[in-house]
């Protein structure tokens, strides 16, 4: 029980319950008086929109659960089953089909956010590396819930994928053929993915629920990257800013839902409207485009390096280009958080941002002539920005002056 509680029980019942488990004062204290920035802009709605986004996605899922048949010579026919036959079968399937990639753009925003803002820094690091891991586990997720409606691409991507395992030394063939169930995609590989695509949105969900409390322990940033002085600097979490994300997910619905009603496969590829035979390769393999940035990294790496051939070193670079994730606190030193207050980085993020979205072309482009050069510059690049740009431009850059207090940033936005 907080010592600071400005929570009083309204009736004995309520005392009753309040002293036995205190979930009402619990709300009260971190969710609805929760001093927050009062400068936040809409893209700290993403959080918010992202919790959102992970409830329909798992309330859709066990409802298709329900009628989906993990079983090779039913899969792709139950998926149809439930497109056709099951009563809002096909809004259900839709909205969890679109709900993958809006997921992931509101994701995508969230990381691309917490960089330019600085959000890894001191003291805030264990909430980021929690950041990376939820990112990471939705990666996961998502890949064996594409490999569910057992079409031709999602066949082929669990083969091409899967077969990353086989270039790691020594565990790499066990390590694979445990996850396959077997020496070759097939309706082991199917179960597995089954149940581990049914299990991990629960795991996400603790691990946000984590991520939520190590955001609640040093408190929000914000925009300017200065911490909050006094109570001057904050209001509270509910109505401000539970009207702003309420408000940001309505707007976040809008593509959403003309997405889920109106073109629910448009994101999807044709080959996989077809059923899996493992006798007939796709022209072109390609995984969803989420996924795209890192498989053009993969792909990139196409020569040996000393003793380490070509697919051990593109597993390698594809591991690395998620795990450096995991080290940005230390690689950026910075004392300055916010991009907005550091001129040279506010170019170099831009660049980055650039450059990413180059790699998600790459990735859905043929693996042949100028798209494999421009690949390996953009992956050289990508590493070459945290491992060089950012350590380098915390010792020489200047930045701006910083205002005194969140307050005087607000207020001369105002007067300006």
């Amino acid at each position: 029980m907080s010592e600071h509680s400005t929570y009083t029980p309204n009736n004995a019942v309520e005392k009753w319950f309040d002293d036995r488990l205190p979930v009402v004062r619990f709300a009260k204290e971190h969710l609805m008086d929760f001093p927050t920035p009062k400068n936040l802009n809409y893209f700290w709605t993403f959080g918010a929109i992202l919790v959102m986004c992970l409830g329909i996605q798992i309330v859709t899922g066990i409802i298709l659960a329900m009628h989906y048949t993990p079983n090779v010579a039913m899969a792709f026919d139950s998926v149809e089953h439930i497109r056709r036959d099951v009563n809002g079968g096909r809004m259900i399937q839709a909205f969890h089909a679109v709900g993958a990639s809006m997921f992931f753009v509101a994701l995508y925003i969230h990381i691309f956010r917490g960089m330019y803002y600085g959000s890894y820094k001191a003291p805030r690091e264990i909430l980021w590396i929690l950041g990376v891991l939820i990112f990471l586990l939705t990666m996961a997720t998502a890949f064996m819930g594409y490999v569910l409606p057992w079409g031709q691409m999602s066949g082929w991507a669990a083969q091409v994928i899967t077969n990353i395992f086989s270039y790691i030394p020594i565990v790499g063939t066990p390590l694979l053929e445990l996850l396959r169930g077997g020496f070759t995609v097939g309706n082991p590989t199917l179960n597995r993915f089954f149940s581990l695509h049914y299990l991990l949105p629960f795991v996400i969900a603790a691990v946000v629920a984590l991520h939520i409390w190590a955001l609640h322990v040093p408190g929000n940033n914000n925009p300017v990257g200065v911490d909050v002085k006094s109570s001057r600097d904050t209001v509270p979490f509910h109505p401000y800013y539970t009207m702003k994300d309420l408000f940001g997910m309505v707007l976040f619905l809008i593509p959403f839902v003309w997405f889920a009603f109106f073109a629910p496969d448009i994101l999807g590829h044709p080959d996989n409207y077809v059923m899996y035979n493992s006798q007939v390769t796709p022209s072109h393999i390609v995984p969803e485009w989420y996924f795209l940035p890192f498989y053009a990294i993969l792909r990139a790496i196409d020569f040996n390096f000393l003793f380490i051939n070509s697919g051990l070193l593109g597993v390698i670079f594809f591991g690395a280009s998620i795990l450096i994730l995991f080290f940005l606190p230390w690689l950026d030193t910075s004392k300055v958080r916010s991009g907005n207050f550091r001129p040279m980085f506010k170019w170099f993020f831009l660049i980055f941002l650039v450059n990413f979205i180059a790699l998600t072309y790459l990735g859905a482009a043929p693996a042949e002539g100028i798209y494999v050069i421009l690949a390996k510059i953009c992956t050289a690049y990508y590493f070459i920005h945290f491992l060089v740009i950012l350590p380098v431009l915390s010792r020489i850059e200047t930045p701006a002056p910083l205002p005194t207090s969140i307050s005087e940033s607000v207020l001369g936005k105002a007067h300006a």
